[in-house]
């Protein structure tokens, strides 16, 4: 798959088969998620992989009960670090890019997974004290995003995206 093919085809997947994700192919996803951008490049991130059950299904807990994510063969949290972008750019840095710099890593996880023929999905609905808790985080170093990585087990459609015309704005307004 092409980069374009890749972007568009994927799609969240809550459901997976009972087919292992190989530790090749989990090498290949963090190094996808290393070569993120982030500010200053800082990499103000840890990640979390997962394949233990009984901490697998602490994090569903801890996700409002999304039982989906202990049914995948291996769950990565990425954490961010403020400290780490807040030592070069201050507030900002803790308060803003750390947040983008983890939201690149999520989307490039994303992006690998789908290009591997694995499912995923960006959950970001948890309680951060419990993930941090359960996984045993240092002072400092804060959840961001839990993904559920395995084989899909479902094929969904493509949901409805806004029109290109409702969210653009060009300037000056004749280029577009």
């Amino acid at each position: 798959m092409d980069t374009l093919e890749v972007i568009t085809t994927r799609r969240s997947i809550r459901t997976f088969t009972g087919n292992d994700v190989s530790s090749d192919q989990v090498s290949l996803l963090l190094e996808a998620m290393i070569a993120s951008p982030s500010a200053g490049n800082q990499q103000p991130w840890r990640i979390y992989v997962i394949r233990d059950e009984k901490i697998k299904r602490k994090l569903a807990i801890g996700a409002h009960d999304q039982g989906f994510i202990e049914k995948a063969p291996v769950v990565f949290v990425i954490c961010r670090v403020p400290e780490e972008s807040g030592a070069r750019y201050s507030n900002r840095g803790r308060s803003f890019y750390s947040i983008q710099d983890t939201a690149a890593m999520t989307q490039n996880l994303l992006l690998a997974a789908h290009s591997l023929g694995l499912g995923s999905c960006w959950v970001g609905a948890f309680n951060d004290s419990s993930i941090a808790a359960t996984l045993e985080c240092p002072q400092g170093v804060l959840p961001v995003a839990i993904v559920p990585v395995g084989y899909p087990a479902e094929s969904p459609p493509r949901r409805a995206r806004r029109s290109v015309d409702s969210v653009v704005l060009f300037f000056p307004p004749d280029l577009g």
